[in-house]
């Protein structure tokens, strides 16, 4: 699986509200191993919107989480965007969402809450434990949340622990070694495709060092890889310990 986040808010960027979903994500999938692929923090706009959500449907492997964009208000174009990206079919009011909006707020519902039970066809709910107002799911593969995090957070929290417990982990080995990156690059050309590189150069007291990073889900290969590093560390006299 590859994770997106599509974080959706003009107030975001522009400085009006700070996002609380990425650090979020990224330490709620971090439990089980896993990382993001991608993040995005995009305007409520609907061309944008739908180049986003096209790149992501595109990748076969995606799973993406959607935050916000699913009131009623002018602004909220999320559910219509993804009703014509991942369906190409036109939203459908979804009857037990319907329910639960009248149940709410009976008459008041009318005419705008309403509107939130219009849903991309074959949406699956996600409970909203706040006030009962649902996110949506398309695939199992496709998350769409409010933009509030009292109520996104529980809903991907749940959906997270579902999709990831079962998965493999994924194992990672650090090092800092005082070094620039030159020294190791022949040696990172030397990994295969599927174990994850992380090489952030650093200064540190004015002299250059570098923190290694690899991973992948083969935990044996991921070490013997690494040993690849500390033994051309060894070989040249670098100065280098373990994070």
């Amino acid at each position: 699986m590859k994770f997106y986040a599509l974080i959706i808010g003009t107030e975001i960027l522009n400085g009006r509200r700070e996002d609380k979903h990425f650090n979020f994500v990224r330490d709620e999938l971090k439990k089980y191993g896993h990382e993001l692929f991608a993040s995005f923090i995009v305007r409520d706009e609907t061309k944008l919107l739908q180049n986003c959500f096209e790149l992501i449907k595109a990748d076969k492997e995606s799973v993406m989480f959607s935050f916000g964009g699913i009131g009623c208000t002018p602004d909220d174009l999320t559910r219509e965007i993804a009703a014509d990206i991942f369906t190409s079919k036109p939203l459908e009011r979804h009857k037990e969402f319907l329910k639960d909006i009248l149940d709410r707020f009976g008459e008041r519902a009318y005419p705008n809450r309403v509107q939130m039970a219009d849903l991309p066809q074959n949406s699956d709910l996600l409970f909203n434990p706040v006030n009962n107002m649902s996110g949506f799911s398309l695939e199992n593969r496709f998350f769409f949340t409010p933009g509030f995090p009292e109520m996104a957070h529980p809903m991907i929290r749940d959906v997270i622990s579902k999709l990831c417990a079962n998965s493999p982990l994924r194992h990672r080995v650090t090092l800092l070694a005082k070094t620039s990156e030159e020294t190791l690059i022949a040696k990172m050309r030397l990994l295969p495709p599927h174990i994850e590189l992380s090489s952030l150069p650093m200064f540190i007291d004015k002299k250059p060092n570098v923190e290694l990073s690899l991973s992948g889900y083969d935990k044996n290969e991921v070490r013997e890889y690494f040993a690849m590093f500390e033994d051309e560390l060894k070989k040249n006299d670098i100065e280098y310990r373990l994070l």
